[in-house]
């Protein structure tokens, strides 16, 4: 059993906390503005930290799971932060989807206290996490995967190790990108069959019995046949953030990405409109509104 330190009790967060209580760790944990995972953890026996550094100097582990590189640098630096509270050993996982120069700028910083950090964004969903059934995409240290294999066994069916640190990031984000691009044009082709007046189920029929067919494409279509948008639980403000991120590594590396640039157009157009809560799925009612039928 470990000391876990865990940061980022959202939906994937609070599920995969629970997962490691099942399991037997020891958590101490620590939350943002809504406080239901946290209190559904501290219910259970997790103890509440005061701040990041306080999770850091009561774990072995630290674990986070956020949103965005610029929520992990800010838990991650600073007096009160997770690197002021490390000591020689101590591993750092970060589980949130990551700008790869971010986490390398990241893992040096921790390497100036004797500590490793693994990034080791995730796939799947909530539920997944909650079974033990993620996805893990890790990367960094050998060593340090090695010692936190355990851990992240207990949280995923396929554990991987990518290579050096930041691998872990550039995978999810090429994954999403792709990911992305494709539940847009399902979703869209949609729309369209009901711009020319066919019935949406037939659509998919016809598709997904040729070389088209996806888990994608019938997570979107759970909610454009079925009004089922719980199938793909990933809001559209999060997508947009990725596939901004796959366009900012590409950029980082001198080149532009072209076809990315129609999936984050459509995505940031939808957040715009309001609907960035929505979960990707829910992209056929913004194209469907665009063509004239939502």
């Amino acid at each position: 059993m470990a000391n876990i330190g865990f940061i980022g009790l959202g939906l994937m967060g609070s599920a995969m906390v629970q997962r490691l209580l099942d399991r037997g760790h020891t958590l101490t944990v620590l939350g943002n503005r809504d406080r239901t995972g946290l209190d559904a953890a501290v219910e259970r026996g997790a103890t509440e930290a005061a701040s990041a550094r306080a999770v850091a100097e009561a774990a072995d582990v630290v674990m986070l799971c956020m949103g965005t590189s610029d929520h992990v640098e800010g838990r991650m630096r600073g007096a009160d932060g997770v690197i002021a509270g490390l000591s020689e050993g101590m591993v750092v996982i970060d589980f949130g989807t990551s700008l790869p120069g971010s986490t390398r700028a990241l893992a040096e910083e921790a390497a100036a206290k004797g500590a490793a950090y693994l990034d080791a964004p995730l796939g799947r969903t909530p539920s997944h996490g909650r079974e033990g059934q993620l996805n893990i995409m890790a990367a960094g240290d050998r060593a340090a995967f090695d010692r936190a294999k355990p851990l992240l066994d207990d949280l995923g069916e396929n554990v991987f190790h990518l290579g050096e640190v930041g691998s872990g990031h550039t995978v999810k984000l090429i994954n999403n990108f792709f990911g992305m691009t494709v539940a847009n044009a399902v979703a869209e082709a949609f729309a369209m069959a009901d711009v020319a007046g066919v019935d949406r189920a037939v659509l998919y029929d016809v598709m997904s019995a040729g070389p088209l067919h996806s888990g994608m494409m019938d997570f979107v279509k759970a909610y454009a046949v079925e009004g089922d948008a719980t199938k793909l639980a990933f809001s559209i403000a999060n997508a947009g953030k990725d596939v901004g991120y796959y366009r900012r590594m590409v950029a980082d590396a001198g080149h532009e990405s072209i076809m990315s640039a129609c999936a984050d157009r459509a995505l940031q157009d939808a957040k715009a409109d309001g609907r960035g809560g929505d979960m990707v799925s829910q992209m056929v009612d913004f194209y469907a509104a665009r063509f004239g039928k939502g």
